[in-house]
């Protein structure tokens, strides 16, 4: 059986998955500066790692902002360039099986897509994403590493960073539970540790996100929100997005494979152009 490749081109790291039947398989993670190098380099990965020759390939789709910079065929492959919040879209709905949802790509900003079975629209975004986080600790703490900023917050307290509701009123509030936030470092001591800082960035980053999925999900009405990106691998990030389930009654899908879901809809898209 034949195989589509999809693979989603970003700033800094390159994502490749395989389509084969209605199956996805190998994804994987490139990371190179040079958006061309990183395309070759990993669909030479791909191809090596699955033992796969050229003539099993059906056609390869492209999408990311570094799709821009190929200009012919891969290989002699039908090589297509794909919508990339088309490709968002289709790929949250395909890994989550669902109808209809709010699609969040969480990268280094984040874009918010409504999906259905009649297609994919853009519905905004926010500059607030991976790039914030980064920007934010190599700042603030030092650190310009994401694996280290994630290391740094799993010791953090952010009843020293954040200012809650219980901080400021003692009645109790209808909608809003004493223990949520009322200002992203409101409250920042001067005995706040790195690590209180680290997981305040992170929570500043992923409240933001959760929230804005929020407000589309009631614009749109639909309860279900699909996060999807690089972003989906934070750990800290799964009790943020818990809290404001129980808050807004939204529900967080974050599926396995998360981080490759705009490939994967790469593979489940027709092209804007063939090359």
């Amino acid at each position: 059986m034949s195989i589509v490749v999809g693979i989603d081109v970003g700033g800094s790291t390159t994502k490749i998955v395989g389509l084969q039947g209605n199956e996805i398989f190998s994804p994987m993670l490139v990371k190179a500066n040079d958006p061309v190098a990183s395309i070759y380099g990993a669909f030479g990965k791909f191809l090596s790692t699955n033992k796969l020759l050229l003539n099993r390939i059906e056609r390869i789709m492209i999408t990311g902002v570094g799709s821009s910079q190929i200009s012919e065929a891969l290989y002699g492959i039908p090589t297509g360039k794909v919508d990339e919040f088309h490709a968002i879209g289709k790929g949250g709905l395909f890994l989550t099986g669902l109808p209809r949802a709010i699609i969040v790509s969480m990268g280094t900003g984040t874009a918010f897509i409504i999906a259905d079975q009649s297609g994919e629209k853009h519905i905004g975004g926010t500059g607030v994403g991976g790039g914030t986080l980064l920007g934010l600790s190599n700042k603030m703490l030092n650190v310009r590493h994401f694996e280290d900023l994630v290391a740094m917050a799993k010791g953090g307290n952010l009843a020293n960073v954040d200012l809650n509701i219980s901080d400021i009123t003692k009645d109790k509030m209808e909608t809003l539970p004493p223990e949520i936030t009322a200002s992203n470092f409101g409250k920042i001591s001067d005995l706040a540790s790195k690590e209180d800082i680290a997981l305040g960035i992170i929570n500043l980053v992923f409240q933001t996100i959760g929230m804005f999925a929020v407000f589309a999900s009631r614009i749109h009405q639909t309860s279900d929100v699909v996060l999807t990106g690089n972003l989906t691998n934070v750990p800290q990030s799964h009790i943020i997005f818990k809290t404001l389930h129980r808050l807004h009654k939204v529900n967080y899908h974050m599926p396995s494979n998360a981080e490759f879901a705009t490939a994967v809809g790469a593979t489940l898209s027709t092209p804007k152009q063939m090359l």
